[in-house]
């Protein structure tokens, strides 16, 4: 018999979970950091105005 899937060999629903997980985290972590950026563009409105100039 073959010893069962390996946490990280891609076979097992710990994989796959993890690899979901990690995936939604960079979502939301990459939205956060958007949303950040855009409220900080909107208070210096000169750096903003010399960003698009």
């Amino acid at each position: 018999m073959a010893p069962p899937p390996g946490p990280y060999s891609g076979k097992s629903t710990l994989a796959l979970v993890a690899r979901a997980s990690a995936f939604s985290v960079g979502l939301v972590y990459g939205s956060i950091k958007l949303k950040y950026l855009k409220a900080q563009a909107k208070s210096q409105r000169k750096a903003e105005a010399k960003a698009h100039h």
